[in-house]
């Protein structure tokens, strides 16, 4: 799990990197590298108020992947208030 400032979502990682989606902690943030599809499946979800889950890593191999959960909350007083 990591705590971030911000989240940077950017939709221009290619098919053919690889990738299935790729993340990395900039300054005090996080930043997601997805695919333009995936931009607007994100995109869409958000809009929905439906949560969303980001598997990072490589396409062909069976290592531990990372995941970006993104989770809608109908408590807001059990959330990080700062």
């Amino acid at each position: 799990v990591t705590g971030a400032s911000f989240v940077v979502f950017n939709g221009a990682l290619k098919t053919s990197s690889g990738f299935l989606a790729k993340s990395s902690i900039v300054e005090d943030g996080l930043m997601v590298q997805i695919t333009r599809e995936m931009m607007e499946s994100l995109c869409q979800a958000l809009r929905d108020k439906k949560d969303f889950k980001i598997t990072c890593g490589k396409m062909d191999t069976r290592d531990t992947k990372e995941y970006v959960d993104i989770c809608w909350v109908e408590d807001e007083e059990k959330t990080n208030k700062g």
